[in-house]
């Protein structure tokens, strides 16, 4: 009997999920240390209503009603929407969790707004954090971590306000609904975030790795458009820190209080090298 050396074998599904998730990783990898990524920002500065000047930064900065106003002077400039501009320049209001980023000497400059204040985040390619990152490590990937879930919309979109990395600040947001799931028998669910796709949702959670491999605050996972039935896929193998894990200069939302899991995921990326000294090392 003859045996086609093409056919599949029970190895190969395992395979292909092992080479899609590495070559997602590779993708998010790649994004995180883009030039003018989160590992490049090298301040964070909260603009008053009193105009104020700040060592990393051309003019003098204040915000009110109107947004954010900055005051050049001298052969001060920054760039605009690939215009150079010089003197006052008005960026009228920011919406939250919005922003704008113009090009400044060395780098570019995200003028944002995050918990009601307006902001300023610098953000120079040859910033250490940038220059010295050599990845996050991970869980292997297993497929036991991709669950099954039921999107339940609620009535209407729920307020939801949660806490910062930066003490005393706040985030609101809109959570349409949760998702419903079990893992081993145990049955849990998670309240959701608009994603960044139409449809798409987000969950933000903490669990029993939280603190020891993984960051204690808080990681991300991105969620596909539930079925006509409210059915999604939960892959925590994607299970992402956000910026606040890597940088002080991050002003990420933590999970809302039911998104604390009892039990321990063990997929998705670990605390970073970067926090290890603030956390139990295990690179296993």
């Amino acid at each position: 009997m003859s045996i086609d050396a093409a056919a599949p074998t029970v190895a190969d599904p395992q395979r292909a999920f092992i080479a899609d998730w590495q070559e997602w990783h590779r993708g998010h990898e790649e994004a995180r240390a883009d030039p003018h990524g989160f590992l490049a920002v090298t301040g964070l500065h909260w603009l008053t209503p009193v105009p104020q000047r700040f060592p990393d930064l051309p003019g003098e900065w204040h915000t009110g009603a109107g947004g954010p106003v900055v005051a050049l002077g001298g052969d001060d400039e920054i760039v605009v929407d690939g215009e150079r501009v010089r003197g006052r320049h008005e960026f009228g209001p920011i919406a939250e969790r919005a922003g704008v980023t113009v090009g400044i000497d060395g780098g570019v400059l995200e003028v944002a707004r995050r918990g009601g204040h307006d902001i300023l985040r610098p953000r120079r390619p040859d910033h250490s954090l940038r220059l010295d990152y050599r990845g996050t490590s991970t869980y292997p990937p297993d497929p036991r971590w991709v669950v099954d879930g039921r999107y339940v919309p609620f009535d209407s979109p729920r307020p939801t306000t949660v806490g910062a990395a930066v003490e005393g600040l706040e985030h609101v947001y809109e959570a349409p609904g949760r998702i419903e799931f079990t893992v081993d028998g145990v049955p849990l669910s998670l309240t959701a975030f608009d994603g960044g796709k139409p449809g798409s949702l987000s969950v933000l959670f903490t669990d029993a790795t939280s603190g020891v491999t993984t960051y204690p605050a808080n990681r991300s996972l991105k969620v596909g458009v539930p079925d006509e039935q409210g059915q999604v896929t939960l892959d925590f193998n994607r299970a992402t820190n956000l910026p606040c894990a890597y940088t002080d200069f991050a002003t990420c939302p933590l999970p809302p209080a039911e998104n604390r899991l009892p039990i321990a995921v063990e997929a998705g990326e670990k605390t970073p090298d970067e926090r290890l000294a603030d956390a139990p090392a295990d690179r296993s």
